[in-house]
């Protein structure tokens, strides 16, 4: 009889389970999608019972794929970072999951930043406040729904919402918890000054397990549920980037990775650094790994922005992605001009108004769909030139995501940047991380999750940059940085004042 583990891959629009034998071979894969709620302008929630739900169908068809063949002995979660939830002390939801998508907050953060504040909040978590990640979302429902904030048992994000549902124990990873801007960087803890900010007390908060570590036993119910052998393990995962690092062999100091799903996020690894050191608009957080941290920024929702713009090119056509994919490979390089500025907010043009410039009669929709690929390569390559600007210059990057499921992103990310880039376009890096971690706290891949990452090493494909299109696109990126410093201070239009 087999022993198999199972990553869990919990991201913005679905959740994936992969199954795996403890050579790393991928033996089964199942995915479950849910929606994102937008009930008013700037909010961004979901359901978190629906997310639970999903959770519970793809541990259920995985249990049944692997009953057959062998025993389930452990499972760990690779889950989104920066959205939150209320729950009651059994863990059922009791409001809904805010995203890290959630703008509401947008005038709090303004405040933190006008009077310093802000300053203050990153000397402490090592993070800038966002709107959308907890510090900011719960300092809004304290303002705005101080009963529900005080009736919460608990306030978790998606990886302790899960883990309490799963094993009845709030629980969270450091990684996670970093992303909530509630937990001190010098001493690992939760900060009292940040929750005070927040009107949340410590209590409230998930306790706190390192990566790896073995959470509890399945409670008897999700056993019964999901038909998952009631001796599984539950193991504490952590930050989906973190773990798509893991899987992919990202370990050392000096690495980089660019992941490419709903969220386009650029990440280093680090040893502990001052804040001072890490450059302006980046974030320093734990890493899954003992002893390391992550240098990382958040380019952008490019995945949504990517999915949105598809829907208007091409809203009758069954699998859009094709079509993109037809449209890049008619338009030239360097789309004729015409330039696209992020819409909604990017790391480097803020929440100035994005779109496209210099649109002539004569441009197209392949035209519009290269601008846009382009304007998002841009973004990473100003974020590695940040990056460089504080001797952490990257010569060579991994990437990881949705992205890599066509040839043309990779290639595009190496044109622009001018850098190497690795990918493996089949592999699920968060769900194959995840196990790693639940294979070495159940025992079974010995206890260095850098040499279970090894020894489960899937080969990588270099994608060189294409010389020939250098001079274009460094004319085209330093186009692109005009561009956005011309727009970038603008104030979006008031949707009320409409």
């Amino acid at each position: 009889m087999q022993t198999f583990l199972i990553g869990l891959e919990v991201g913005t629009s679905a959740v994936k389970s992969v199954l795996y034998d403890l050579t790393g071979a991928e033996l089964f894969s199942t995915r479950c999608a849910y929606p994102l709620l937008t009930p008013q302008p700037g909010w961004a929630e979901q359901d978190a019972g629906e997310l639970w739900r999903a959770l519970l169908t793809v541990l259920r068809e995985t249990a049944t794929a692997a009953r057959a063949q062998g025993r389930v002995a452990a499972l760990a979660l690779a889950a989104q970072a920066g959205s939150v939830v209320p729950v009651a002390a059994d863990g059922a939801p009791t409001a809904p999951l805010i995203t890290w998508l959630d703008t509401r907050a947008a005038a709090i953060v303004a405040g933190w930043t006008h009077t310093g504040g802000a300053e203050r909040i990153r000397q402490i978590s090592g993070w800038h406040p966002h709107p959308g990640l907890p510090l900011a979302t719960l300092t809004w429902l304290a303002q705005h729904s101080p009963d529900l904030v005080q009736a919460a048992a608990h306030i978790v994000d998606v990886h302790g919402y899960l883990l309490q549902r799963l094993t009845g124990q709030p629980l969270t990873d450091f990684s996670e918890a970093a992303e909530m801007l509630l937990l001190d960087r010098a001493t690992a803890t939760w900060s009292e000054e940040l929750c005070a900010l927040a009107g949340v007390q410590r209590r409230q908060l998930p306790d706190l397990l390192p990566a790896g570590a073995v959470a509890a036993p399945l409670l008897p119910e999700v056993v019964q549920a999901t038909g998952l052998p009631a001796t599984t393990l539950v193991v504490v995962g952590g930050h989906d980037q973190c773990c798509a690092a893991l899987g992919m062999g990202v370990t050392a100091p000096g690495q980089l990775m660019l992941a490419s799903g709903t969220a386009w996020v650029l990440t280093a690894l680090t040893p502990d650094l001052p804040v001072a050191q890490i450059p302006p608009g980046m974030e320093l957080n734990h890493h899954i790994l003992p002893g390391l941290h992550t240098v990382s920024q958040l380019l952008g929702g490019f995945g949504a922005v990517i999915g949105w713009w598809l829907s208007l090119l091409w809203p009758d056509v069954e699998d859009r992605y094709a079509a993109l994919a037809a449209a890049l490979a008619a338009a030239p390089p360097g789309a004729r001009g015409l330039r696209f500025l992020p819409i909604g907010s990017s790391a480097q043009l803020g929440r100035g108004r994005g779109g496209f410039l210099g649109m002539r009669l004569d441009h197209s929709r392949t035209d519009m769909a290269r601008a846009l690929c382009e304007g998002i390569a841009c973004e990473v390559r100003w974020a590695l030139d940040m990056l460089a600007a504080s001797n952490l210059t990257a010569t060579c990057m991994w990437m990881a995501g949705g992205a890599t499921q066509s040839a043309f992103w990779p290639q595009l990310i190496a044109d622009v940047t001018g850098v190497p880039v690795y990918v493996a376009p089949r592999a699920n890096w968060q769900a194959r991380g995840a196990a790693i971690l639940a294979g070495v706290g159940a025992g079974l891949l010995g206890d260095d999750p850098v040499v279970a990452a090894r020894n489960w090493q899937i080969p990588l494909i270099e994608v060189s940059p294409n010389g020939g299109l250098e001079p274009l696109y460094t004319a085209a990126y330093a186009d692109y940085r005009h561009l956005c410093a011309r727009v970038a201070d603008e104030q979006p239009l008031d949707q009320e004042s409409l």
